[in-house]
């Protein structure tokens, strides 16, 4: 086993809408809003004569499943529940290779309506569901002791249950030889718990992700450079995305500077940070240099963002990964 991630199993509503829709929303555009079923309905009562697009995801999830597709080995570990999205779920991992972890209980399957804006801008609002109940007893740590990397995000923050899940691998760590990885996920998850992250970052982490918003929130700086190195001086690696202006990877003290690769004019950014992570992840896997494993996650996101959904298909997984083979060594 290579990578082992807990996260939350969600089924995506992918769907297009304007400015004003999210403004008669109520929602504040371009963040993930953690919303209860009362919401949940609201705002699927009102897309009901919009297309809407299903799939199953999360933030995690769609990293591991990335990873997967690129033919290396991975376990997710979340929560759903006894329903048919759960079913779902399930049969999907299964096809596409995932060893499933997945623990049913008694609430509702998580759902995630990823709304896209015109200028292709993503608004998430997530209803946790059956996630809310995952917790330290769910947690298989033979799986996490086999894995090479252990992955995780700031979204698991947002329960006690699931902090205890991620607390309980965490602290195997010193006792095993698995690398920890941390995508920071969302700026506003930073603001919730800004010196919780600080001290597991510290203690724990070998790899953190963040995009420039989500740094400058943890490092209170609007330069990301200056933040990837603020952030390096914290864990081994820090890689900060910045958007249309590429990336900074602190590594050992050292700061890569990474480009953009693909377009940039994105046809749906959902999952393009997810991407990035499995993208880099395979790198390390591989045994690439920290340059290289950049290179990567900057290639595989920029191919995300050319696509609707946060998945590759199986054809373009096989195309990414011969060219991969061909260009990476």
């Amino acid at each position: 086993m290579a990578v082992y991630g807990i996260g939350n199993p969600l089924i995506d509503l992918l769907c297009f809408v304007t400015d004003k829709d999210i403004e008669n929303l109520s929602l504040f555009k371009g963040t993930m809003n953690l919303i209860d079923e009362d919401k949940r309905k609201e705002i699927v009562e009102y897309l009901n004569k919009k297309e809407i697009r299903y799939s199953c995801g999360g933030s995690c999830p769609n990293t591991m499943v990335t990873l997967k597709s690129l033919g290396i080995e991975t376990t997710l570990a979340g929560g759903i529940g006894f329903d048919d999205l759960g079913k779902m779920y399930k049969s999907r991992l299964k096809e596409l290779g995932v060893n499933d972890e997945l623990v049913e209980n008694n609430a509702a399957t998580g759902t995630s309506i990823i709304l896209v804006t015109e200028d292709r801008e993503r608004t998430m609002c997530t209803f946790l569901g059956a996630n809310r109940n995952f917790n330290k007893d769910d947690v298989n740590l033979e799986s996490a002791k086999k894995a090479d990397i252990f992955y995780f995000t700031g979204y698991m923050w947002d329960t006690d249950s699931q902090q205890g899940a991620i607390r309980k691998v965490l602290d195997i760590k010193k006792k095993s030889n698995f690398i920890v990885a941390f995508d920071i996920a969302d700026p506003f998850a930073v603001g919730r718990y800004r010196q919780t992250f600080f001290d597991i970052i510290k203690e724990y982490v070998d790899i953190v992700f963040a995009n420039s918003e989500e740094a400058r929130y943890l490092i209170d700086n609007y330069d990301a450079y200056e933040c990837s190195k603020s952030i390096g001086k914290l864990c081994k690696t820090a890689v900060v995305k910045n958007g249309k202006k590429g990336s900074y990877i602190s590594h050992d003290g050292k700061i890569y500077e990474i480009p953009v690769y693909g377009t940039n004019r994105p046809i749906d950014t959902t999952g393009a940070g997810d991407t990035y992570a499995a993208g880099f992840l395979y790198g390390v896997q591989k045994g690439y240099s920290v340059e290289d494993s950049g290179k990567i996650a900057s290639i595989l996101a920029g191919e995300i963002i050319n696509q609707i959904g946060a998945q590759f298909s199986v054809e373009k997984s096989n195309e990414l990964m011969k060219y991969l083979d061909e260009n990476f060594k």
